[in-house]
């Protein structure tokens, strides 16, 4: 398993092989960034990540997850259901936040964080919006290196969690009826189900974009992080 000398070292390599990718085509006076990579590989590799989540369209995906169908399937008292069966939830924005990457206490892997903002809005048919849902949710992916079956190393995205930051909810049409059991419903699903669909989404996504890094340049830092433990 590689130490964490190793692992920044693969940051700045992650960082760097992306970053050629996306930027072919750019003008030469943007090589200095190569350097900027070798001094600040966390950084470097965050930006990366960024990048690539965002041409993968992730902004994109996250708005047009299937809330409105997710809300719907939900096991609720029937004069709740009749009333979600007939709502519609708009997801009006989908932020991606500043991404941090931070190595495990034994410095055998890094833990990436993508922190997202949504806004949507719940409507009912020929009333219009009932309320409007602001929410900030961090996901959590463990990226670690593991052996391929050629035993070189690649990096992977292993556990994923995800946790509830901000949760906000205005009320537009407080007169309507039912109107305190479908926020408490939609309040319950942002808290609980909202960050599942979410993960489900973001971690291939990581995952994805690791799998651009050079298996044999990581094989290679590996056995020189190896050789660097070796008493003479």
């Amino acid at each position: 398993m590689l130490q964490i000398g190793g692992l920044i070292v693969l940051c700045g390599l992650l960082a760097q092989t992306i970053a050629q990718e996306q930027t072919a085509a750019m003008p030469s006076d943007t090589a200095g960034n190569t350097d900027k990579n070798a001094a600040d590989p966390f950084g470097a590799l965050g930006k990366a990540l960024h990048n690539g989540l965002i041409s993968k369209d992730l902004l994109g995906s996250l708005q047009n997850l299937p809330i409105t169908q997710a809300l719907k399937n939900l096991d609720l008292p029937a004069e709740l259901s009749s009333f979600l069966n007939i709502i519609d939830v708009d997801i009006t924005e989908a932020r991606l936040l500043e991404l941090g990457f931070v190595p495990s206490a034994d410095g055998h892997r890094l833990y990436a964080t993508v922190p997202l903002a949504l806004n949507f809005n719940v409507k009912l048919p020929l009333v219009g919006s009932l309320f409007q849902v602001k929410v900030d949710l961090n996901i959590t992916a463990e990226v670690m290196p593991v052996n391929n079956e050629e035993g070189k190393v690649h990096l992977v995205v292993g556990a994923c969690s995800d946790s509830i930051g901000i949760l906000e909810i205005t009320v537009l049409n407080g007169k309507f009826q039912l109107i305190q059991g479908i926020v408490d419903t939609v309040k319950a699903f942002a808290t609980n189900v909202l960050p599942k669909l979410v993960q489900t989404l973001v971690c291939p996504m990581i995952n994805s974009i690791l799998s651009h890094l050079d298996v044999t340049l990581v094989h290679d830092i590996e056995e020189d992080d190896k050789d660097d433990k070796v008493e003479v």
